[in-house]
């Protein structure tokens, strides 16, 4: 990201070093941080993608098994990862890889059904990334996935409050950072948990209005019935029509 209308990568490296120095106990048996294993395709997604202002962050919860974890992009499928975004970069492996959920990259067979559904409507609707790039751009809150270790993904408010705490100071400041840097007008959160963090960590942003749009994840009944509608709705209603 060496252009000047584009943000810098410290607050990446900064949020890497902070996580990095975090514990995490059982259930947690595993933590996989893509940032660091994929960084070399986080950076091809910010270089491309990631330039000048944006109009609406929209943002997710943390990387799913099948998605970021295994590109580096927030809810990349890898299909669209591969073929609608034409990112292409090496990926490595976790430190610690649980047999039941290895980091495969863009080799990856298995589809992340979220991911799938919100870039899908992305493509879907404006065609090419260049078109909905120019107004909106996708991050996750935390970059972190944990893995119990029956393999199952615990997601990061199920962890115990000591070490929620300090993970989500950290996400907090990088969301600030992010937000400061592509000014958005909207950050909408993909769920009721990013919402609620980009409420507490824009408490003392003026000018940014947050909503909520629904999570695509399958485990979500809505979601299920016709997620798509549901999710141009509700940025409608918060007035951003698209």
């Amino acid at each position: 990201m060496a252009s000047s209308d584009s943000p810098s990568n410290d607050w990446l490296d900064e949020l890497v070093r902070a996580v990095e120095r975090l514990t995490f106990a059982a259930p947690v048996a595993y933590v996989y941080n893509p940032l660091v294993y994929a960084r070399a395709m986080v950076d091809a997604y910010f270089a491309r993608y990631g330039r000048g202002k944006r109009e609406v962050l929209f943002l997710g919860m943390n990387p799913g098994p099948w998605g970021m974890a295994q590109t580096g992009v927030p809810f990349g499928e890898v299909s669209i990862v591969r073929d609608w975004l034409g990112l292409d970069a090496p990926i490595g492996r976790p430190a610690r890889e649980h047999p039941k959920r290895p980091v495969d990259g863009l080799l990856c067979k298995r589809s992340e059904v979220s991911g799938a559904r919100l870039w899908g409507f992305a493509r879907d609707r404006f065609q090419t990334p260049q078109t909905f790039f120019a107004r909106f751009f996708v991050a996750n809150y935390c970059p972190l996935a944990f893995l119990e270790a029956s393999g199952g993904n615990l997601t990061p408010d199920k962890l115990p409050a000591r070490e929620r705490e300090p993970l989500f100071a950290e996400c907090d400041k990088a969301l600030v950072a992010l937000v400061e840097a592509m000014r958005p007008r909207c950050v909408v959160g993909i769920g009721n948990f990013a919402e609620a963090r980009a409420r507490a960590a824009l408490a003392k942003s003026p000018g940014i209005v947050v909503a909520r749009a629904p999570h695509p994840s399958p485990a979500s009944p809505a979601a299920n019935r016709g997620w798509a509608v549901a999710f141009e709705t509700a940025l409608r209603t918060a007035g951003l029509p698209i």
